[in-house]
């Protein structure tokens, strides 16, 4: 199939009443019919099972669970890095943001504003600064850990699209990663603020951090917003901050500064979490 024809039928297809039928299925606890569905999806996309903390298939009570499954303790060692690569996955794109424009993909930008919602006062924080945009494929790990330690300040969930965020939809879709629906998390780090921002797609059940549970179940269709002045809730290099129900992307903003990615990063490339992401110049 080309990307065109790919990107047409993302356009035609009932993306929510899709992803309303697999978040059911994905809760659902079938029992056999539920490890069954579990062995298949193993097998069709290769799944490390060696790696997880549970390697029993039988053992997941529904498919969330094993979606949303651990690894063993030292299977992502840290590394010694201001960055560290946040998840399983490969490379979007990287590098500078160009005043308030983000790279998607040849011929395509996005604006930081729209990327969090609107909000310009925020957006600005990140004018000429760093970016990268990291996608989870069904078989990776889908739990997202901290780049760097920070004191979570604010959680935005903006409503939108459900269109696939696999490279082709991204090479084909205008402002892919500002037209899904996405929860934007805020911090402030030893830098300065960052954020992380969890892209919904077609079929991911619900996104979920570690402070909230599931931010989008049920999908109120309006922009909510929860601040954190009157907590404390400080959140560990490595520490994990959120997951997928059902796999998306990352999108990663930083402020202005003396930035280095990681040379051997290209996108495309696979990472994995625990990797160096980029060191301060």
């Amino acid at each position: 199939m080309t990307d065109r024809t790919t990107v047409l039928f993302q356009y035609l297809i009932p993306k929510q009443a899709i992803t309303l039928l697999a978040g059911r299925i994905a809760r659902a606890r079938a029992g056999v019919l539920t490890t069954h569905l579990i062995a298949w999806f193993v097998q069709r996309y290769r799944v490390n099972m060696p790696e997880a903390a549970n390697a029993d298939i039988a053992s997941y009570g529904s498919f969330n669970d094993f979606f949303t499954r651990a690894l063993k303790d030292g299977a992502r060692p840290l590394a010694r890095a201001e960055l560290i690569c946040p998840v399983d996955g490969a490379i979007s794109q990287f590098g500078r943001i160009e005043g308030q424009q983000i790279f998607q993909a040849k011929g395509h930008h996005y604006s930081s504003t729209a990327l969090v919602g609107g909000d310009a006062r925020l957006a600005a924080q990140f004018d000429n600064g760093h970016f990268a945009t990291l996608y989870l494929s069904p078989r990776d790990y889908h739990r997202i850990h901290m780049p760097c330690a920070g004191h979570l300040t604010r959680m935005i969930y903006v409503p939108g699209d459900l269109f696939s965020v696999n490279p082709a939809t991204a090479r084909g879709v205008p402002g892919l990663f500002a037209r899904n629906e996405r929860v934007v998390c805020v911090f402030e780090g030893a830098h300065g603020p960052f954020v992380l921002v969890l892209v919904g797609a077609t079929i991911v059940g619900s996104m979920a951090t570690a402070w909230h549970g599931a931010v989008n179940a049920p999908r109120p269709g309006r922009l909510s917003e929860w601040r954190y002045d009157d907590q404390s809730i400080e959140l560990n290099q490595g520490q994990e901050m959120g997951r997928f129900l059902l796999g998306s992307t990352v999108v990663m903003l930083f402020p202005r500064g003396p930035l280095e990615f990681n040379p051997a990063w290209q996108p495309g490339g696979a990472v994995r979490l625990g990797e160096v992401m980029a060191q301060g110049a």
